[in-house]
């Protein structure tokens, strides 16, 4: 799948040396969560279309290519301030998590993504917390969706 990205991204990726840098958006949200939790991968906040992304150290481990199983990450984030341990604690149901590949130069345009996840399981300690993120299995859901029925589709029968 061709991917397009701006000139000054393409000229970082390309270059043999650069001063471009790659920032990862991460935003966490759910309903019952009053405001979206929105943490980069950075030494500094960076605002990003008008929110405000919280510096956060954050590793994403992406999964291999098997096109038998559906597609999972494992998101590690420091359990510095324990916000988010609070958050997860708060809901009953799953977390959805929205991730975006910008550049420093220019944070407001999006390289790549939005790239949408829902957190089905986490775990955490004092030191991290660790969850795992899947997309949405459109592979095995059934088709058609809707049963044709009498009821619904007189003209059918």
């Amino acid at each position: 799948m061709s991917r397009s990205l701006s000139l000054a991204a393409r000229q970082g990726i390309n270059a043999q040396e650069t001063d471009e840098v790659f920032l990862l958006l991460l935003t966490l949200n759910h309903e019952d969560i009053t405001e979206p939790i929105r943490v980069v991968n950075n030494m500094e906040d960076v605002i990003s279309r008008g929110d405000t992304y919280i510096a956060y150290p954050f590793e994403i481990a992406l999964p291999d290519e098997d096109p038998e199983s559906v597609a999972r990450v494992t998101l590690r984030i420091d359990n510095v301030d324990r916000e988010i341990v609070k958050s997860l604690r708060a809901i009953a149901s799953p977390l959805s998590v929205a991730l975006e590949v910008v550049t420093a130069s220019s944070p407001d345009l999006v390289e790549a993504g939005p790239f949408n996840m829902t957190l089905v399981s986490a775990e955490y300690d004092a030191l991290t917390v660790t969850g795992e993120l899947a997309f949405e299995d459109v592979l095995n859901e059934p088709f058609p969706g809707h049963a044709y029925v009498p009821s619904d589709y007189p003209g059918l029968f």
